[in-house]
């Protein structure tokens, strides 16, 4: 994975990362918003890339497919076995406002925490916990 996409989450490259695997294969029930996930690239199955879930099945997202501040906005209701990923750096990100929902069938892991470089080590937590 590279590239601004998650800045400033995550660098551009030079990071390792460690993914949750087991917890999406064994408990898909608990992937919640504002989680970060490994997934395949809808665009090219080939490539992993990393963003955080946004939206599930039933939401009604509010998309504004020219970026700009404006009053062309469409709502997109999230499907049945479909997630709403976007990248942290919205401007350099693209994610599920080019290309729709994600089924969930992509999603690899949860990431769970930066390792290298050693200085940078953190545990990612999800940030919608921590608010009452």
């Amino acid at each position: 994975m590279s590239g601004p996409s998650m800045l400033p989450t995550l660098a551009n490259s030079g990071e390792i990362v460690v993914e949750n695997r087991w917890s999406m294969r064994f408990n898909p029930e608990s992937l919640e918003r504002g989680d970060l996930i490994i997934l395949r690239s809808p665009l090219d199955r080939t490539r992993i890339v990393c963003k955080r879930v946004i939206g599930f099945p039933g939401d009604v997202i509010c998309v504004d497919p020219t970026g700009e501040k404006a009053p062309s906005t469409e709502h997109v209701v999230v499907p049945k076995g479909h997630v709403w990923i976007m990248g942290d750096n919205a401007a350099y990100s693209r994610d599920s406002r080019d290309y729709g929902p994600v089924s969930m069938g992509l999603i690899r892991g949860k990431l769970f925490a930066r390792i290298w470089p050693p200085q940078s080590f953190t545990i990612f937590r999800n940030p919608t916990r921590l608010v009452d």
